[in-house]
């Protein structure tokens, strides 16, 4: 029994017919470390148990893939023998009850999964989401979570590069912390995680072991959060970047040299999911000596010493021929490497503990013989759209211009990654506050474009719709760059799939964003899952974050989001009809979002890949968030020069201007360019010249009621919203 009173089982957060089943796989009652090790690897955390069934229906192959999902990372070849590795994982309940260290720690856990594959890191992304800023709590958790991800990417030298923020009071108890990380790596120098060769050694490089993180993956990562979340805090992993970047460098080093058969992070469930992992993956097992394990204090329990979740550790397999040179380059890192094991012909997880057996179960039983679970699929009817007689019209266009560009959703995020290095390594070309990050791959003329996006408010009211949603503007921010977006990785943050429509809506939204990938051509290579996003006062909207990663055959090519010259044409390429359902504008999660069209939007990439590679666009911006005044207002202060437009009122010109929805770009280019445009645009899309870059102010005629406001006006309001919220505290 637990000190609850209640089974161990119970207290490890395993159902009772779960235990049954580990029973019944074992032929006996587990031991206690069995037992933890059990608790962790069927936490829904690290065995994906409702969620697994739905994501086989994601696109995961393509002439471009190189390493798809159930390895550490996804890769995709990018030309020239070299492969782009990339993956986003989340960090959500530990932000939650300690911001920095859950944050920072997001940071270090998803770059040892893009070193594990034997990639060099380029570059990071993050994708935030916190209640409101009128939230002390949340002013709390949002300056202290920036912190941490900036504090551990500026000490272990990787640019930030692009990423969202977004504020909800639907996040106020159970922020997001979404960390993407993207390297490069040769393909013949790419890493599995696979354990193999009867005999090899098991080492162990890095930190030594502690009690940090202990039971995070069940305690904090698979559960709701409650009032007693300050009694979680010691299940939070403490971060240590500077020796993150020691163990960066050794562990390509090590790559470099041939010296690694396979490696793996130490991640949740630290040594258990490790080694279970690479043991099911080789289909091999392996022997641990537990009294081997470097520890940094004493009075750790074998239980613990198997599921500890201290950073910066890597599990690897290595030839014993090979490891005086493994100890010896680690040396020079400043850094251990233990010998604490051997790969085995047994297919099971043996551990020893002062000479003692105490851990001997087959590792397909932690890794493939998870109970799986059918999501309940609740419905919820398909929403009305707004009528529009119910939305009061603004007496002054000017001034809801001004006010929406004030919301701390579409507001400046300078305040955030002013706080991130993003020039280090010297490959950035295109830093944060554009559509994507721009990133020159390294020894080419080549670069990639990445970022992070989602449609929270579109899934929660049609999930289909909105996972396509997710795909599409995401994809449509990268090819605002000139990059086709090749493949795609993904965060499906949602709340308990027991509850509600959660399971159904889980459901959908893989569904619909399986589609739009799939129309795209860029399949999923990589991804992470994060249910239980929820408290006693509700659940968090269903906020599936994609990251797309695209690819410039000419870096030189790459197009900016800001008007910068005088005299340009604006032109409006792309389709459909703005709405305010579910917009900024209308300012609520209601009504009916135009549905997507993922062919309209392929078609829409490809025009503005050809438009980049012939040099026939200043800059492209996608319409999204406040529609097309503030789309306009944002190239406007990028490039400090103002602009002309005149459109249709269509239903009515507030609508016209700060409705969304659609495929829709804003670009500027030369005059004498746009019937080159208009003529490379397949069909499903438009070429409409709607303005003249100019001048010292932004105006928009929708049909003769027109809004001015002077380009001062518009940035000031604009890039200062977030720091006067904060401030005012």
């Amino acid at each position: 029994m637990g000190d609850s009173g209640k089974p161990l089982y119970e207290e490890l957060g395993l159902l009772p017919a779960e235990y049954d089943r580990v029973v019944q796989l074992m032929g006996r009652e587990p031991s206690d470390p069995e037992l933890v090790m059990f608790s962790l690897m069927w936490s829904e955390h690290c065995s994906y148990k409702h969620s697994k069934p739905l994501l086989k229906g994601f696109p995961t192959t393509g002439p471009r893939v190189v390493m798809g999902p159930g390895e550490n990372a996804g890769a995709v070849d990018v030309g020239d023998g070299l492969a782009i590795v990339f993956k986003v994982e989340s960090h959500n309940h530990p932000s939650a009850v300690e911001p920095f260290q859950g944050a920072a720690t997001g940071v270090g856990g998803i770059v040892r999964d893009i070193i594990a594959v034997g990639a060099k890191p380029i570059a990071l992304l993050d994708s935030l989401r916190f209640g409101t800023l009128d939230s002390a709590r949340s002013r709390f958790l949002f300056r202290r979570a920036v912190e941490g991800i900036g504090h551990y990417g500026n000490c272990i030298g990787i640019p930030n590069v692009g990423g969202e923020v977004q504020f909800d009071e639907r996040y106020e108890d159970s922020c997001l912390v979404n960390a993407m990380c993207v390297g490069v790596v040769p393909h013949d120098k790419i890493l599995s995680c696979a354990a193999k060769g009867l005999g090899n050694r098991l080492v162990l490089i890095g930190n030594r072991t502690g009690r940090d993180g202990i039971g995070g993956a069940s305690v904090l990562a698979s559960a709701e959060l409650g009032d007693d979340d300050a009694d979680k805090r010691p299940s939070v992993q403490v971060g240590d970047p500077f020796t993150e970047r020691k163990l960066i460098d050794c562990c390509l080093a090590m790559g470099e040299a041939g010296l690694l058969v396979a490696l793996q992070d130490l991640g949740a469930a630290g040594l258990t999911s490790a080694a279970s992992e690479m043991a099911s993956r080789g289909e091999v097992g392996l022997a641990i000596d537990l009294d081997r394990v470097p520890l940094r204090e004493q009075g750790l329990a074998p239980g613990e010493v198997l599921v500890s979740e201290s950073q910066e550790r890597m599990l690897a397999i290595v030839e014993p021929a090979n490891m005086d040179a493994v100890v010896e380059m680690a040396r020079r890192h400043e850094l251990d490497a233990t010998d604490i094991g051997e790969v085995t012909d047994t297919g099971e997880l043996n551990a020893l503990w002062r000479g003692e057996e105490v851990v001997r179960i087959p590792s397909l039983y932690l890794t493939d013989d998870v109970p799986f679970y059918e999501v309940p699929r609740n419905a919820m009817p398909a929403p009305e759209p707004i009528d529009l007689s119910t939305v009061p019209e603004p007496a002054d266009l000017g001034a809801a211009w001004l006010a929406l560009m004030g919301d701390p959703n579409i507001a400046s995020k300078r305040w955030v990654f002013e706080q991130y290095d993003q020039l280090v390594g010297a490959g950035t070309m295109r830093r944060p506050g554009g559509d994507a990050g721009v990133v020159r791959i390294p020894g080419t003329n080549r670069a990639i474009a990445v970022t992070l996006d989602c449609a929270e408010w579109h899934t929660e009211l049609s999930p289909y719709e909105g996972g396509m949603a997710s795909v599409l503007e995401a994809a449509r921010n990268v090819a605002c760059t000139g990059a086709v977006p090749i493949a795609a990785t993904d965060c499906l943050n949602y709340a308990n799939p027991d509850k509600g429509s959660t399971g159904w809506r889980l459901a959908e939204s893989i569904r619909g964003m399986a589609d739009a990938l799939t129309a795209i051509g860029a399949p999923i290579v990589s991804g992470n899952v994060s249910l239980y996003n929820e408290s006693p006062r509700g659940p968090i909207y269903p906020t599936p974050v994609v990251g797309i990663v695209g690819l410039l055959d000419d870096a030189s090519t790459s197009v900016g989001s800001a008007f910068d010259r005088q005299g340009d044409a604006i032109v409006l390429i792309g389709y459909g009809e703005p709405r305010v359902d579910a917009s900024r504008y209308l300012g609520r999660c209601a009504g009916r979002p135009p549905a997507p069209e993922p062919a309209n939007d392929a078609a829409l990439f490809r025009l503005l890949a050809a438009c980049a590679a012939k040099r026939l666009l200043t800059s492209a911006h996608d319409v999204s968030e406040g529609g097309l005044a503030v789309a306009l207002a944002e190239s406007a202060i990028a490039g400090g020069v103002g602009a002309s437009v005149q459109v249709p009122a269509g239903r009515r010109a507030d609508e016209a201007m700060f409705g969304e929805g659609g495929g829709r770009v804003v670009a500027s280019c030369d005059p004498a360019h746009v019937d080159a445009i208009t003529a490379l645009a397949e069909a499903g899309v438009e070429v409409t010249v709607i303005g003249t870059v100019g001048g010292d102010e932004v105006s928009v005629d929708a049909g003769g009621s027109t809004a001015r406001v002077s380009l001062r006006d518009l940035a000031q309001v604009w890039e200062g919203s977030i720091p006067a919220a904060l401030e005012a505290a």
